[in-house]
């Protein structure tokens, strides 16, 4: 009877080991640059150099210094503030945080970004205790920051940032963009009882307080749209004799003026003159 039941919790503890997850590796931050979190597995995955230039970013250039200051005296072990870019959509918040990060950290090579999903911000405090005892420095970006979920996400990104009683890690700095500077999700301004949600709204409103620098982004007019459509059409040796027309007509089907629609322009142009885009 004893062997049996012996038998019997080897062959169970056999079952647990095949269907427990494997141990996640130590993190190494020497293969890339750019590394995006995979909240389900843990892992930090290497992802290539992002392509855009930062003086490709055009019509926000009092944006792109504060960003750059930023990120230079983080990287220099400087106090830093965590980082809010907010304001309208297409206006380059993420592909700024990309390049600017590109662009100081090819004379910093100790400096690394981590890309988070929005959805997963709960996890955002393991993966600052993970970061604070390593020798590198992270910028750890979050496209598209907002709390649809409810303001279990928004308690998590404010512990992460707090630090809870050891801190927060002197070698994180968050960086976010969100279309809104409050962070809100839009069903609390929709609720049909406001009531209910007013302690939600001021949790979520409240981890806005937490990044010290806000940078807007507002509506691209009509001559910063034209600069960044001649910009990108000099860089690539796009030559069309009608350019301004073409790019204002577009930018009415698209029904905005924005540096995302001028790309989308360039790549709609290029296509059409068989030449191909290095990015």
């Amino acid at each position: 009877m004893e062997d049996d039941i012996a038998a019997s919790l080897r062959r169970i503890a056999q079952a647990l080991e095949r269907i427990a997850p494997s141990p996640v590796a130590k993190p190494l931050f020497t293969d890339a640059r750019l590394f995006r979190h995979d909240a389900r597995s843990g892992h930090y995955r290497p992802a290539p150099d992002f392509p855009l230039p930062l003086d490709l970013l055009v019509g926000v250039d009092r944006q792109k210094a504060l960003v750059v200051e930023a990120l230079s005296r983080f990287a220099a072990g400087l106090p830093s503030n965590h980082v809010l870019l907010w304001g309208v959509r297409g206006a380059g918040k993420s592909s700024l945080a990309k390049a600017a990060f590109m662009h100081v950290s090819a004379s910093q090579p100790h400096l690394r970004m981590i890309e988070v999903d929005g959805d997963t911000v709960t996890a955002l405090p393991s993966v600052f205790e993970h970061l604070r005892e390593r020798p590198e420095r992270f910028v750890v970006l979050c496209d598209d920051l907002s709390f649809e979920g409810g303001a279990a996400a928004a308690k998590a990104l404010k512990s992460a940032l707090e630090g809870g009683v050891a801190g927060p890690p002197a070698n994180v700095l968050f960086m976010a963009t969100s279309n809104r500077r409050h962070l809100m999700p839009r069903s609390h301004t929709e609720a049909a009882d406001p009531m209910a949600t007013a302690e939600d709204a001021e949790e979520e409103v409240s981890v806005s307080d937490r990044f010290g620098a806000w940078i807007g982004f507002g509506p691209m007019d009509q001559q910063a749209y034209l600069t960044a459509v001649h910009g990108y059409a000099s860089r690539f040796d796009l030559q069309t004799p009608d350019l301004e027309r073409r790019a204002l007509q577009w930018s009415r089907l698209r029904g905005a003026r924005s540096g995302r629609v001028a790309w989308q322009f360039t790549r709609q142009l290029a296509g059409e003159l068989g030449k191909p885009l290095p990015l």
